[in-house]
């Protein structure tokens, strides 16, 4: 008898263990599909900026943009709506609940509307940036609509970088594939937000933003790039250069926090084969307001859209 329960107990032991590793072993291969780098200290929230960005609403601001697209500019409007929120590490998406284990982010949705003669176009980036500030973006996703058809494109942070692409031309049909970690250009308007002084200068790879490469039709991947901030007054300017893809990116945001962005311009070369030039977009500040625009969605509500001038 005590021989059969020493048996098992050591079967109890055993199974314990087992649970123990089965459940270690989940664990950690959940931090290893999102790979949330650790290489930079965590950046400490500072009680201004908890005020401002956890105060339950989000910052939405408008611009006046002048577009270039198959060699002319377009008149258009952009806007930039930045909004914290909770983040699934695994799942990557927005968590209905609260947990220990959610990433706090920095959500930036960036649009712009403007048309090509007869026919539209609709951009819309996202993409979600630990407040953290010491990882890479968690996700980046963009989709454009014109009447010649739809594309999308989503980046999502594991072990390497996760590339699923879209499209409705012929050679870029759909895609999936994963990259070495680099920088990303989206991510850097939701850096400037949080920690510009911390912005990466000098000569380093950079991921260019998913609109650019895909109006331009590059492959999505790190190229060379030139980039530095400079300080003026009360703005500063952060300038990438980009020498192989013949484009230059310059965002212009004021010096002291909430760090909001004024302007900014960005040359490249416009249009196909002898139509070619080169011409640069330009947005301008049209209106800012706080607002948990999410309720804001009945017919008087509007008023809204005519206060930011869209």
């Amino acid at each position: 008898m005590k021989k059969s329960i020493f048996i098992f107990s050591i079967l109890g032991v055993l199974v314990i263990i087992a649970c123990s590793n089965i459940k270690t072993d989940t664990i950690s291969k959940v931090v290893d599909d999102t790979t949330l780098e650790n290489t930079k200290p965590v950046k400490q929230l500072s009680e201004e900026f908890k005020k401002y960005w956890y105060a339950g609403e989000a910052e939405i601001t408008s611009y006046q943009l002048e577009q270039a697209r198959y060699g002319e500019i377009r008149k258009g409007t952009a806007v930039l709506i930045y909004v914290t929120e909770d983040f699934l590490p695994k799942e990557q998406v927005k968590a209905d609940n609260q947990s220990t284990s959610n990433i706090p982010v920095l959500k930036l949705n960036a649009t712009k509307k403007f048309n090509t003669g007869i026919y539209p176009y609709s951009i819309m980036q996202s993409t979600f940036f630990p407040v953290s500030d010491d990882k890479h973006a968690i996700k980046i996703s963009s989709s454009m609509q014109e009447w010649c058809g739809h594309v999308y494109a989503q980046l999502n942070n594991r072990k390497q970088f996760e590339i699923m692409s879209h499209s409705y031309f012929q050679d870029e049909a759909d895609q999936e594939y994963k990259l070495d970690k680099a920088i990303l250009e989206n991510e850097l308007w939701a850096k400037i937000r949080i920690n510009p002084e911390g912005l990466p200068q000098g000569d380093i790879q950079i991921i260019p933003s998913f609109e650019f490469t895909r109006l331009k039709h590059k492959e999505i991947k790190a190229y060379s790039a030139k980039v530095s901030l400079s300080k003026s007054g009360s703005t500063n300017t952060y300038t990438i250069e980009y020498p192989e893809l013949n484009r230059s990116i310059s965002i212009v945001f004021n010096a002291s926090f909430p760090y909001d962005i004024e302007s900014w311009t960005e040359t490249f070369k416009s249009g196909f084969g002898a139509n070619a030039k080169e011409l640069t977009t330009k947005a301008s500040r049209i209106k800012s307001i706080k607002s948990p625009y999410w309720g804001k969605n009945s017919n008087k509500d509007e008023v809204l859209r005519e206060e930011l001038g869209l």
